[in-house]
């Protein structure tokens, strides 16, 4: 269980690097693309699609689940110990399309961030001029009660309660 755990968190940085990987260049898919397909179903210069980078999950699955499957022969002939089990070879495979997965939402979050960290810092400098205004109409709303009560006619003087009271003859 903790070989898998390793390998778990290991394919999943191992995802996010080779979908980064991808994002910069798809030379190896282009290779590919021009040993395979006719001149005119061949991808466009500007296509960035790769074999992880802009591909839907299926495709993600069968290209990854190729690439783990030829380093598991691979490994079985260079090594003879029987390190690759099914649950090994299944680990790697879920952790690496996580891992593109995680990859893709974090490139798409700083684009969006990026878009919109100007409008933002207007929002924020805007929100801060209006409570800069609503303080400062606070103020003023105060000064100028206590303004309005010094000028309002004196008091009379009034009785206090005690001598009300004698004046009732209850005292």
């Amino acid at each position: 269980m903790t070989l898998e755990l390793i390998v778990f968190i290991g394919a999943i940085l191992f995802g996010i690097f080779l979908y980064w990987r991808e994002s910069k260049g798809n030379g190896l898919y282009r290779f590919f693309n021009k040993i395979i397909n006719s001149k005119e179903l061949q991808m466009k210069p500007e296509d960035k699609t790769g074999f992880v980078y802009q591909q839907t999950f299926l495709l993600r699955l069968v290209f990854i689940g190729f690439l783990f499957l030829i380093g598991i022969v691979v490994t079985r002939f260079l090594i003879p110990i029987d390190i690759a089990t099914i649950s090994i070879f299944a680990s790697m495979i879920v952790g690496t399309i996580a891992g593109t997965y995680l990859a893709n939402f974090i490139f798409k979050s700083s684009e969006v961030i990026d878009e919109k960290s100007d409008s933002i810092e207007d929002m924020v400098q805007d929100t801060i001029e209006k409570g800069k205004d609503f303080i400062e109409d606070l103020k003023t709303k105060d000064v100028e009660e206590v303004v309005e009560q010094d000028k309002e006619a004196p008091k009379v003087e009034e009785k206090s309660a005690r001598q009300r009271l004698k004046d009732k003859g209850l005292m």
